[in-house]
């Protein structure tokens, strides 16, 4: 096979391949819901073209590479961590040598990376309580990093940028901080409206790699236009732009990270030697005697496909054998563990190649499962009889006037207001006599036929919410069988004529 030709097909990141069928698909398998679920579900994966089993990876494997003690412990020094203390030499990294460490480092990077003591103290810090940690992300790296250079190096942001989601998220997708911020890239709600980034019921595209990532690299090259420093870009990242340029001003004007550092917010003063520490020790991991724990996947194992009807992570794991724990994780986005179908919208589901290919061979079958499945739910029972009242004769209802009462008194306990109760009896005034009747509801003229139907008004209906509750009954329709004219009142216990 051509190279280039399976590159491209592979680094797809979302390519959503979405088949010629339409999205009412026809089931080659009859649906019927009294065959067994385990039987039906066998009969289907049976006669499934290139079928091929087993789950590649393992839950508890999963469950320790993406838990949330990595991003809480992250927050953590961020947010409350002081590295005032001298943590003395580690791994017999000595000042000099450091010194020397980093100024390869700002060789080969934008940013201004240079050696201050501080920024020692953060790196001996995280070699000395972090190495663990730190294995398991430059395992996770291996998925994530090529996503976020794909989109960093698209909107000219530096890529040495991706090692700012270690800090942010701990490589955590579905990391949410104590101020709500969300996702790999900690966007907050509403920084992630600005960037295109939905969420909804179903998805919240801050948590997905691919949308957060172009959504960060888009924020970051406009902070970039803004202050024209990428440390300053990382702190307002951080603190938010007003905040840096407070610190500039505070700092009679000056615009180096170091230089203002004081002024800026504790976690703010915090953020970038985490940022410069994790870069460290991303590039000197060998060094240290640090070892990546593989990844699972690496990006070009996996492929996107566009679903065409609402499927959960349950019924692809039954399907194709394939862990849910490892859709989860390929599929982070999707806050209700099912792929929604909505019209207009593209929405993709994730898997490993080889499971796309099975997929996309095999979607009619499958969607006949998931069309089996839905049979099998239950559903509520909707009937004319439980909803119309049959009748032959509906009186309309009078209200005798009492001592002391008030048209207005009396519309308020029918419902309705003074000039409705004066127009159903053609009061001129609001003179009234006790021991006179007024009438309070509406007269319907019924027919007697047992084909009759009779709706019973229950408290809070409308016009429109019964044609909504009763098909092929539309507003006007209730009018001109009821001789009712727009604005005639309706109350609880009247009946109404439907055909």
């Amino acid at each position: 096979m051509n190279y280039k030709v399976f590159t491209t097909l592979i680094l797809g990141l979302c390519s959503c391949t979405i088949g010629a069928q339409t999205n009412s698909i026809a089931s080659e398998t009859e649906i019927n819901a009294d065959i067994d679920p385990q039987v039906y579900l066998d009969s289907i994966k049976n006669s499934f073209v290139n079928h091929a089993a087993g789950a590649r990876i393992e839950k508890r494997w999963l469950n320790e590479l993406t838990n949330q003690d990595l991003f809480e412990e992250m927050e953590q020094d961020i947010t409350e961590a002081s590295y005032d203390n001298d943590e003395g030499e580690i791994d017999g990294l000595t000042t000099d040598l450091l010194k020397k460490r980093l100024a390869l480092l700002n060789e080969k990077t934008p940013f201004k990376v240079e050696y201050n003591s501080a920024l020692e103290r953060v790196i001996k810090t995280f070699l000395k309580k972090r190495k663990r940690s730190f294995e398991r992300l430059i395992g996770l790296s291996e998925y994530y990093f090529p996503v976020f250079e794909e989109q960093l190096s698209k909107y000219n942001v530096p890529l040495e940028v991706k090692y700012l989601t270690i800090v942010e998220s701990a490589l955590n997708p579905t990391a949410r901080s104590r101020m709500g911020a969300t996702g790999l890239w900690q966007f907050m709600y509403a920084t992630g409206k600005q960037y295109n980034l939905d969420v909804n019921s179903f998805v919240d595209d801050r948590i997905d790699p691919l949308k957060s990532s172009e959504a960060a690299a888009k924020f970051l090259s406009d902070l970039y236009g803004v202050f024209d420093d990428w440390d300053l870009v990382l702190a307002s990242y951080n603190a938010g732009p007003g905040n840096v340029s407070k610190a500039i001003r505070r700092s009679n004007g000056q615009k180096n990270y170091w230089n203002i550092r004081p002024n800026l917010p504790k976690e703010t003063q915090n953020y970038l030697p985490a940022f410069y520490a994790t870069m460290y020790i991303f590039e000197y991991a060998k060094e240290h005697g640090i070892k990546s724990e593989s990844s699972p996947f690496q990006l070009v194992e996996t492929d996107t496909i566009g679903v065409k009807k609402t499927i959960s992570f349950e019924q692809i794991s039954k399907l194709l054998d394939i862990s849910e724990e490892e859709i989860e994780f390929l599929n982070p986005t999707y806050k209700l563990k099912q792929i929604p179908h909505v019209s207009g919208k593209n929405y993709c589901l994730r898997l490993p190649i080889d499971k796309i290919g099975l997929m996309a061979s095999n979607e009619d079958k499958i969607y006949a499962f998931v069309d089996y499945e839905e049979a099998k739910k239950e559903k509520p029972h909707f009937s004319t009889e439980t909803m119309l009242a049959e009748s032959t004769n509906v009186k309309a209802r009078y209200h005798t006037i009492k001592r002391g009462e008030s048209v207005g008194l009396i519309a308020q306990k029918y419902g309705l207001t003074a000039a409705q109760l004066k127009s159903m009896n053609n009061l001129k005034g609001n003179l009234i006599y006790p021991g006179k009747k007024l009438l309070v509801g509406k007269s319907v003229v019924a027919q007697a036929s047992g084909k009759g139907g009779y709706y019973t008004v229950q408290k809070g209906d409308s016009l429109y919410s019964i044609s909504k509750k009763v098909p092929g009954v539309t507003i006007a329709k209730l009018r001109s069988l009821n001789n009712m004219n727009e604005g005639d009142p309706l109350m609880p216990g009247m009946k109404l004529r439907l055909n």
